[in-house]
C-alpha cells in the first residue's frame, strides 16, 4: 500500500492528503462498479407485467417528453431581434436574451457585471463560463468595445474603430492580443488564469507542483500536471517558454538526505534511501553518472531527475 500511496504521489504530484482522499475515492468507484454485479447474483422475483393503465400513464409521459425536446435543443435560441451594435455594460437581462441568450446566462452577465465591474474589451466578455464560443463570434462584431485591453496594449484609434467584417479574423486578433508568451517558472497564478481553462485551482496547482519539482526545465513537463486537459496544456505550449538561461534548483547527492530527496516528485522514498546507502557504503559520488549503478534508478529514471542534481 506505500508503495502504491508513493507511486500516486510521485506520478500525479499529490500532498499526502490528496492520496488519501484518492484511494478512498478509487475504493467507492470499484464498489460501484461491482454493485450490478453482485446484484445479479441475488434472486429477483419475476417481475410483473405492465397493466393497462399503467401503459396509457406511460405513453402520456413519453408524448410530454417529445413535447419538450425541442426546447432543450433550442437552448441558445436565434436573437428575437436584429443583431445591432451595443455596451454589454448597459443591457440588461431582457435585451441580452433577446441576442439569443438563455435566461439564467443573462442574470450570470449581469452578476460577473456587478462583481467584477464594467467588461472594458470585447475579450472579457468571451471569458465568461457558460458562453459558448459560437455565440461570442456571432456577438462579437457588434460588441461597443475596444478589441484589446486598455491597460496593456494599444492600438491606433483607426484600427479599434474599424469594424471587423469577418469574426474568425476578430478571434485571431483578439487571441493575439490578450496572451502574450511568458515565463512558466516566473508566473503567477494571474498570468496563468489568462490561458482558456485554466482557474484558480489549476493555477495554483501548476505553481504547487513546479515548486516541488525546482522549477520546469521544459514546457513538455506541464503534461505530468494532474487535471490539465490535453488542449489547455497545448495552450500553455503556444504561450509559455522556460527561458535559455533558466537553472532549476538541484538536490546535491552527496549531502542531500533522504528526506529532502523523496519531497522531489521524481524520486519515490526507496530510491532517495538507494541513492544514501549507495553514498554511505561507497563514499562520495564522483559524477552524476555514479546515480545510474544504482538498481531502482532506471534509464528513464535518471533522465528525468539529471536535472535536478548537483554533486
Amino acid at each position: 500500500m506505500n508503495k502504491l500511496r508513493h507511486w500516486i504521489r510521485r506520478n500525479f504530484g499529490f500532498s499526502q492528503r490528496e492520496v488519501n482522499a484518492f484511494l478512498v475515492l478509487l475504493t467507492l468507484l470499484v464498489l460501484l462498479s461491482a454493485a450490478p454485479f453482485l446484484f445479479t447474483l441475488v434472486e429477483s422475483p419475476e417481475p410483473e407485467l405492465v397493466s393497462a393503465q399503467d401503459s396509457q400513464l406511460l405513453d402520456s409521459l413519453a408524448a410530454q417528453l417529445e413535447e419538450r425536446q425541442p426546447e432543450r435543443s433550442a437552448k441558445y435560441k436565434i436573437s428575437t431581434v436584429a443583431l445591432r451594435p451595443f455596451n454589454p455594460n448597459h443591457l440588461t437581462a431582457e435585451e441580452w436574451q433577446a441576442f439569443g441568450l438563455p435566461k439564467y446566462l443573462a442574470q450570470r452577465i449581469l452578476n460577473y457585471r456587478s462583481k467584477v465591474g464594467d467588461l472594458t474589451y470585447k475579450a472579457e466578455l468571451g471569458r465568461i463560463y457558460g458562453l459558448p464560443d459560437s455565440v461570442f463570434q456571432r456577438l462579437y462584431p457588434y460588441i461597443d468595445l475596444p478589441e484589446e485591453r486598455p491597460s496593456k496594449y494599444k492600438r491606433s484609434e483607426s484600427m479599434a474603430s474599424r469594424p471587423s467584417p469577418n469574426p474568425d479574423w476578430a478571434s485571431s486578433k483578439r487571441e493575439k492580443f490578450i496572451l502574450a508568451p511568458f515565463n512558466i517558472n516566473t508566473a503567477d497564478t494571474t498570468q496563468l488564469k489568462q490561458i482558456r481553462g485554466i482557474g484558480s485551482k489549476l493555477s495554483a496547482r501548476i505553481i504547487k507542483y513546479r515548486n516541488g519539482l525546482g522549477g520546469f526545465h521544459s514546457t513538455e513537463q506541464l503534461r505530468e500536471v494532474y487535471g490539465l486537459q490535453p488542449e489547455v496544456v497545448d495552450s500553455l505550449h503556444k504561450y509559455t517558454f522556460v527561458a535559455k538561461s533558466n537553472s532549476v534548483q538541484q538536490l546535491s547527492i552527496n549531502t542531500a538526505t533522504a528526506d529532502e530527496l523523496k519531497a522531489h516528485p521524481y524520486i519515490s522514498s526507496n530510491v532517495a534511501r538507494a541513492i544514501v546507502a549507495y553514498r554511505e557504503q561507497h563514499g562520495k559520488y564522483e559524477q552524476l553518472e555514479d546515480v545510474r549503478q544504482i538498481k531502482l534508478v532506471t534509464p528513464e529514471l535518471y533522465e528525468k531527475i539529471r536535472p535536478y542534481l548537483a554533486l
